[in-house]
């Protein structure tokens, strides 16, 4: 019996045509948007996550409070300083404090000038030891940067790439021009899984304070802690210290000090709520295909009141009839279910290829969540049935007598 009630109702949807196909396309739209979606927000925090993956966990990013969107500490109104520096480099667990610049650039090279972000080498060869250690990277090609190094330059991985905004790839060798000023590029960098550090621009901390003008400032101190399962005491310790030396309450800080397992948790914290809005605001279709499916069903009902008769006055019973019309909004919902599945699993791969070409080295893989799938399925499937309920509670209470009169 069962099974002649989903048959009687694939029947009847296929009769309907081009009207079931228009009934699931807001199933369609919002099972698409959700599912692709998720999926390239899972793919979006894989990527961001792999970034994180080149910071040292026993290393600690200070830096004062920023008032745009740039490199850590270059939207800084107010500095760091060599007061800054000293003071944290005696707070009980520090074992070395380094200062940094990020900055932007401007670079001339085949007759095209671009813009990127370069960072300084200090003068000191343990301090250059520990950010050669922070940012993890090794020479492709030429050498990395010495303390006695000037008008000389380390670049990242994609300057080395012909089909870069230069036009030309860059090797070890050939003069660049930064700034204006013309420097000698001494080693190209192995590809990292990190985008930033394919960019990356590395000069010596004297050659880039002059070329941009700057005396004392400090964007950021990079700390390494003696003891890495006491970094949250010390960063702790080092908050209090710049609070009591600023003269600031709890709450008032006007500087960061930032772990990268808390900068990670930032940012998958921002990237979970654009993808809460994102997926609320995909399910609104799910809602318009739901409102469509009853729609549809109701208007069957009505063209079908004398079918639903004949149907009664042979000895089906309500229940029977019920069965039948919450079959079809059932199988509405499934099938929109479905097909929006696979929809937006293609549009993200679309999406995640696309991202993979235009940025080679940025890690967006996109993964099949079978979960996911079936969730979104059996949700679509759950919509479709409880928007056809009242139209079958209302097929089901037709009287026969009445029905044959329609």
């Amino acid at each position: 019996m069962l099974f002649d009630h989903i048959k009687l109702a694939f029947r009847n949807l296929k009769h309907r045509g081009i009207r079931s196909w228009l009934t699931m396309l807001g199933i369609f739209i919002g099972i698409a948007a959700v599912v692709s979606l998720i999926t390239l927000g899972n793919a979006l925090q894989g990527a961001i996550t792999g970034q994180f993956d080149t910071l040292d966990p026993d290393k600690l990013i200070i830096s004062n409070a920023e008032t745009g969107f740039g490199p850590p500490g270059s939207t800084a109104i107010e500095k760091l300083n060599d007061h800054d520096l000293e003071l944290i480099e005696n707070v009980n667990g520090v074992d070395l404090a380094v200062q940094r610049l990020i900055r932007t650039v401007t670079l001339e090279y085949n007759k095209a000038a671009v813009f990127g972000y370069a960072t300084n080498i200090p003068e000191n060869d343990k301090h250059i030891s520990l950010i050669y250690d922070a940012l993890n990277v090794k020479t492709q090609s030429g050498r990395l940067l010495t303390k006695d190094d000037r008008k000389k330059v380390v670049l990242g991985h994609n300057y080395a790439d012909s089909n870069n905004d230069f036009g030309k790839a860059v090797t070890v060798g050939k003069k660049i021009k930064i700034q204006g000023e013309e420097f000698e590029v001494i080693g190209i960098l192995e590809q990292a899984s990190s985008f930033i550090t394919n960019q990356i621009i590395i000069l010596p901390d004297e050659d880039i304070r002059r070329i941009l003008g700057i005396n004392k400032e400090i964007d950021i101190i990079v700390v390494q802690v003696d003891n890495l399962d006491n970094i949250e005491t010390i960063a702790n310790n080092l908050e209090q210290s710049l609070r009591r030396d600023r003269s600031l309450k709890v709450g008032e800080e006007d500087f960061s000090v930032e772990t990268p397992q808390q900068g990670l948790q930032t940012v998958n914290n921002i990237l979970a709520a654009i993808s809460a809005v994102i997926v609320g605001i995909a399910s609104i279709s799910l809602l318009v295909g739901g409102i469509g499916i009853a729609n549809t069903m109701y208007t069957s009902v009505l063209e079908r009141t004398r079918e639903i008769g004949v149907m009664k006055a042979v000895g089906a019973r309500n229940k029977d009839i019920l069965s039948i019309f919450l079959f079809e909004s059932a199988l509405l919902g499934l099938a929109g279910g479905i097909i929006g599945a696979l929809i937006g699993l293609t549009l993200a791969f679309a999406v995640s290829f696309t991202v993979s070409t235009v940025f080679p080295t940025l890690n967006f893989n996109v993964n099949l969540s079978i979960p996911l799938l079936s969730l979104a399925i059996l949700f679509s499937l759950v919509i479709g049935t409880v928007s056809g309920v009242l139209p079958a509670l209302q097929a089901s209470k037709l009287r026969p007598v009445e029905a044959l009169r329609a």
